[in-house]
């Protein structure tokens, strides 16, 4: 096991370093701005690294186990889908509504996948809906330093511990290349992941919890905890955007996270939210063997807390800024 996590922390990091190279010699620099949360040029792009090194654990993980390998090629096409869409937008600013399109296709393929070869349609749907909203909420709350992969990286050791013999290998790969990548964003970003990589976390988080919900049977709730600090401020954020009749879909920085990051600093909100989801993870150990009700209940609560948070950092902030 140690043995695969050194492997793909040491792709994470030489991949990184082959993409901060790149992003310089192409100029794909994200400058300061209104709508941005860093005050210097920074290059973007470099979570091609983490989508690169999960790929090539996906084929490994086909390889190892072949009756696997056709859910494992359904994951594999719809990140490269997901990751090939970022990539280009890295480049050049494409429509919001065709990058959508391409993250409801690869959900959808992914979808499909689970629910025909487990025999189960809600559990089909259930990995649609999540997927197009983790790719959609892993790109909004993909901000400030370190926030995006250390989010991930906690979410991955959790899917590693409940998603069995086979996909806990692939949520390690994904832990353990975030971990490679974070040297070079936190506490100082030497370069940002890009849409590349956001959009394609948020997918592969959202794909590795749906095949682990597939072993957990009612305990699947148990999967939405550690997710708690991501969904909630990126979906109340969302909500009231809406409400306020804005455009939703443009660039922000209204998110809690952004508003809190402005008083206080980039590194200690990211340690913050890292603290908040790392509570969640610890507190699975003790709840896995309960019956669904608590589980349920301990979840809504735990979604409560993190709304109250998300509450008391939009209070503290004067005003709303676009």
């Amino acid at each position: 096991m140690w043995a695969w996590i050194a492997i793909y922390a040491a792709l994470g990091a030489a991949g990184t370093w082959l993409a901060r190279a790149y992003a310089l010699h192409r100029r794909m620099i994200d400058e300061p701005g209104e709508r941005r949360s860093h005050s210097v040029a920074t290059p973007r792009g470099g979570g091609i690294a983490i989508v690169a090194a999960l790929l090539i654990a996906t084929v490994a993980v086909g390889v190892r186990f072949p009756s696997h390998a056709p859910l494992a090629a359904a994951f594999g096409l719809g990140l490269v889908l997901i990751a090939g869409i970022g990539w280009i937008d890295d480049h050049r600013p494409l429509s919001p509504w065709l990058r959508l399109g391409v993250h409801a296709a690869a959900a959808a393929l992914l979808g499909v996948a689970v629910g025909t070869i487990h025999g189960e349609a809600w559990l089909g749907l259930a990995t649609f809906a999540l997927a197009i909203g983790l790719t959609n909420v892993w790109n909004f709350m993909d901000g400030i330093n370190g926030l995006a992969a250390s989010q991930a990286a906690l979410v991955a050791l959790a899917l590693a511990w409940l998603g069995g013999p086979v996909w806990s290998w692939l949520a390690l790969a994904l832990a353990a290349a975030c971990l490679g990548f974070l040297p070079f964003n936190f506490p100082r970003a030497r370069i940002f992941m890009g849409d590349v990589g956001s959009g394609a976390i948020g997918y592969a988080a959202a794909g590795l919890a749906a095949l682990a919900a597939s072993g957990l049977g009612s305990r699947s709730a148990l999967l939405l905890w550690p997710l708690a600090a991501f969904m909630v401020d990126a979906g109340l954020t969302l909500l009231s955007r809406v409400r306020r009749g804005e455009r939703w879909w443009t660039p922000h920085t209204q998110h809690a996270y952004q508003a809190w990051a402005r008083r206080i600093g980039h590194t200690r909100v990211t340690l913050a939210y890292g603290a908040f989801t790392l509570l969640a993870v610890v507190s699975l150990r003790y709840v896995t063997e309960v019956r669904t009700g608590f589980i349920l209940g301990m979840g809504a609560a735990w979604y409560m807390s993190g709304a109250f948070f998300w509450w008391l950092i939009r209070q503290a902030e004067p005003r709303d800024r676009d």
